[in-house]
């Protein structure tokens, strides 16, 4: 089988030729699946030339009328061969298919207007805005991390409900001494929780609420945040050719919140995430030589070398600041050399399937990533500005939840 696409308009056509048999269908899938990823959310297949449709073929054109409908976009059959239209009717998924091919277009439905912000390549659109504001604490000391100080007295159980939002090294666990062993980066908004174990096991543990039963962790340091979003927005690339980085997404998002700093909550396609995690919980007994410093530094932490987890979904929370004076500085750094915002922001990765433009609830998305996806890696997220470095973590489309943060305390 031959399969050639063109793009006209906002709608992806695909041309097949030939026979759509199991073999084929696994290509017609991939091609299906790397248009989605290039953004397209209306696509129409030309079935023109297909003398052949077999049971797998018919099962990879509902499944990609079923993705496309789940994120608000429409797939319909055109021109189909007279051997796809009797398939199609037997199979009882002609009105589904062809309902719109008979006018050779596709009608893609025309969303309400909304407020639009543009900065540089990235283009946004103000889904919700209203008067709201969080209020931020910064826990704990992370300069013990540098010597691996931490101890009991460190320690305290925090809750993460529905309006809560934090990022910091923690556990799931009773106390210090069942997590002493495991602490490591976590995340949580919304609801739901993630954090990689340092017990060696590597894989990224999570929870989510369900009724009055909420995450909470043991947490050595990090920050929370509680309240409202002030934002909610859409985002992608002005053109599909170029990603946009953390720095880009987030410069934009303070803007929009005008304020001085902003918590923002993230679920986007990833181009390339740049980031590291630690190995070893710093909550065991402190090493003999400095922990991170070379070489010991590779027993302690693992780093991205080139930017991982490109064609997933990435889940994000963090904070950003721009006033140098911020209660926030003792747990944020500059998001760039010549950058004058400072972040800290938290990532877990995700398999990746198409995000549903127009999203405002982050419980259901972010619910939704972790019930229905492989989450694969939690990370800080990092900037590499060496000479040979990779730089930052790069993105293509996604939500942001933004929050304007009023009031900051800080709790050692």
């Amino acid at each position: 089988m031959e399969i050639t696409r063109h793009r006209l308009d906002n709608t992806f056509e695909l041309k097949a030729k030939g026979r759509l048999d199991a073999y084929w269908a696994g290509h017609l899938g991939d091609e299906v699946a790397e248009v989605l990823r290039e953004g397209a959310r209306s696509i129409r297949l030309n079935m023109k030339e297909v003398a052949y449709v077999s049971s797998a073929g018919i099962r990879v054109l509902f499944q990609t009328y079923k993705q496309l409908k789940d994120i608000h976009g429409t797939f319909a059959v055109s021109e189909p061969s007279e051997a796809v239209q009797s398939v199609l009717e037997l199979a009882g998924l002609a009105e589904l298919l062809f309902e719109k091919a008979s006018t050779g277009d596709v009608q893609v439905v025309t969303p309400t207007q909304a407020e639009t912000f543009v900065r540089g390549n990235a283009r946004f659109e103000i889904l919700e805005s209203r008067p709201s504001t969080m209020t931020a604490r910064v826990i704990g000391s992370p300069e013990l991390l540098v010597g691996c100080q931490f101890h009991k007295e460190h320690c305290q159980e925090l809750p993460f409900g529905q309006e809560a939002l934090g990022i910091g090294l923690g556990a799931f666990g009773k106390n210090f001494e069942d997590c002493q062993s495991r602490f490591g980066e976590f995340l949580a908004a919304a609801g739901v929780a993630a954090y990689l174990p340092t017990d060696g096991s590597n894989v990224p543990d999570y929870i989510l609420s369900t009724g009055d039963f909420v995450p909470r962790l043991q947490v050595l340091y990090g920050l929370t945040c509680e309240g409202d979003f002030a934002k909610i927005v859409y985002f992608e690339s002005r053109e599909n050719s170029l990603q946009l980085t953390l720095r880009e997404i987030v410069e934009a998002c303070r803007e929009m919140a005008g304020s001085d700093a902003i918590a923002v909550a993230m679920i986007t396609e990833s181009a390339g995430l740049m980031g590291a995690a630690l190995r070893r919980s710093p909550a065991l007994e402190a090493p003999p030589q400095p922990a991170f410093e070379h070489p010991q530094i590779r027993q302690w932490l693992s780093f991205t070398a080139e930017r991982a987890y490109a064609r997933s979904l990435a889940f994000l929370v963090g904070v950003a600041t721009s006033d140098p004076n911020s209660l926030l500085n003792p747990i944020v750094r500059p998001l760039a050399k010549d950058c004058d915002i400072a972040g800290h922001f938290h990532a877990a990765s995700f398999s990746y399937h198409p995000l549903k433009k127009g999203e405002t609830n982050l419980k259901e998305a972010a619910s939704g990533l972790f019930e229905l996806e492989n989450l694969q890696a939690v990370l800080h997220l990092l900037n590499d500005e060496r000479e040979s470095g990779a730089g930052q973590s790069e993105f293509l489309r996604g939500a942001c939840w933004i929050g304007s943060i009023a009031e900051i305390s800080v709790e050692k």
